[in-house]
């Protein structure tokens, strides 16, 4: 089976998103194409000038590197400093360099979870999670239809909340609409008034999946026209942010 570097960074970024670096970073392929076959994978910390050559040396044209070896466009990529020449070499011998950063700081099992691991803390947490991150959808589904799209919502990866998955609340009510003289209503007919018993669900996503999200919910609900409300939420997302500390054990005593 042939493995594409989009397939190799695609897996990365389920871990570690590239939604969640800070805003001066510069995460993802940084040179290269992601349609080109894998020869050979090199990880490291810096993409420097020695790192590209001994890529090229061992035949590996991806290159996986935690810092980015550029963060701001560069003036000029020519050999008067390191990260030109290093980019210059890679472009050359179609070297395709990949930098998971802040990304990879921030999430949950990442980066700062193994340095914890590595000082014996348990329990860990993120030490200061981050805001504006999260959305909630409201939608409105006749009841009938209500588990098959909260199904397709949670495969999408909409109700997942710290070690819960497949959270949503629902209320029950009535829906009103009148279909135009053009539409094909699932239920009731043009210029008629009609009532149906709704569901009104609520599901919280990571934002940058909305997308998805909302081609899930698209795709699953039977009306022609869906009614929804998205809404950026302030809360802090517990598996996404700065740092890493020993959390507290459930009914422990004592403090952090």
């Amino acid at each position: 089976m042939m493995i594409r570097i989009d397939d190799i960074t695609r897996e990365l970024e389920k871990l570690a998103p590239p939604a969640w670096q800070e805003s001066y970073d510069n995460a993802g392929l940084i040179t290269g194409e992601g349609s080109w076959r894998v020869k050979g994978v090199l990880l490291c910390l810096d993409a420097t000038e020695a790192v590209v050559e001994e890529a090229i040396r061992r035949e590996c044209n991806l290159v996986v590197a935690h810092h980015p070896i550029i963060f701001k466009g560069l003036r000029k990529i020519n050999s008067s400093a390191y990260a030109g020449r290093a980019v210059v070499r890679a472009i050359k011998n179609d070297v395709a360099i990949y930098a998971a950063h802040t990304n990879l700081d921030h999430v949950k099992g990442g980066v700062n979870f193994h340095i914890a691991d590595r000082l014996g803390l348990q329990h860990v947490r993120i030490l200061a999670p981050k805001k504006q991150l999260l959305q909630k959808l409201t939608s409105f589904v006749p009841a009938e239809n209500t588990a098959a799209v909260l199904d397709a919502l949670y495969g999408a990866g909409a109700g997942q909340i710290g070690k819960y998955t497949n959270c949503s609340f629902r209320t029950a009510g009535t829906g009103t609409f009148k279909p135009g003289p053009s539409a094909n209503p699932h239920i009731g007919e043009a210029n008629r008034q009609e009532e149906v018993s709704e569901d009104r669900i609520e599901v919280i996503f990571p934002a940058y999946l909305s997308g998805r999200i909302m081609a899930a919910l698209r795709n699953a609900h039977p009306y022609e026209e869906v009614a929804y409300y998205l809404s950026d939420l302030q809360n802090e997302y517990q598996d996404v942010g700065a740092g890493a500390a020993r959390g507290r054990v459930a009914g422990a005593n004592g403090g952090i």
